[in-house]
Formats: C-alpha cells, structure tokens, sequence
C-alpha cells in the first residue's frame, strides 16, 4: 500500500465530510483515526496520535495514484513482516520490518536492497 503523507495544514477535503473509525495500532499502541466515505466505504485518509501533523493518504484515491514520486530519500517500506508473500520491495528504498521509528522517535535501522525482491524471498 502506498500512503503518502502530507502535512495537516496542506491538507483538505474538496467534497463531504468522512466519517472516522478509530482503532489501536498494534505496532505503536497509539491510536490510528481510519477517515472513510460514509455513502461508498472507501478509505480516505489517516490521522495519527503519534504523527499530529500529518495525515497519511490512501494513494489509491487520487485519480492518478503515479502523480507523486517516490524518491529514496525520503520513502520508506514499513511493516515489510506483515506483507504478503508475493509482495514486490523495491530497491533503494529502506526496509523495516515493522516501524520506522519507535514510539520515543528513535530511528530504527532500516536495511536497503539493491536489487527487487519479493517478500517471500526474506522469509526464507
């Protein structure tokens, strides 16, 4: 799943108000505000407890979902050991297994590929 972030302010819905289901993330503890569609059920966005000032927005909602780049700089691959096996990680890019940062903002150490690899091959 692609999720680009984007700060709160830059922020904003052009139609509609979404309804928010709230859950506890099971890898932080924190609460995850999940913003969908009331009428259709699509997922929008996502508000953070530990992230105030972002949002996370499903990449599946814009109408062309390839309109932003995905540079290696500041791109991440998170939460690599719940993918699916047939899942595709790109190079270049770092790669954790769950967070990439831990809940007092320590980075975690991230491993880069070099070349595409499936998940599956990891878990070997």
């Amino acid at each position: 799943m692609v999720e680009p972030l984007f700060r709160v302010e830059d922020f904003r819905m052009a139609k509609g108000t979404p309804t928010i289901y709230q859950l506890t993330s099971a890898g932080s503890g924190k609460t995850v505000k999940v913003h969908f569609c009331s009428t259709c059920g699509t997922k929008l966005y996502l508000s953070f407890e530990r992230f105030t000032d972002c949002y996370g927005v499903y990449a599946g909602t814009f109408d062309d979902p390839n309109w932003f780049p995905l540079p290696p700089h500041n791109t991440k691959q998170i939460f690599i050991s719940a993918a699916r096996p047939d899942t595709i990680l790109h190079p270049g890019i770092a790669t954790f297994e769950h967070h990439a940062r831990l809940n007092d903002g320590t980075p975690v150490q991230s491993e880069v590929l070099a070349c595409a690899v499936r998940v599956s091959e990891l878990q070997r």
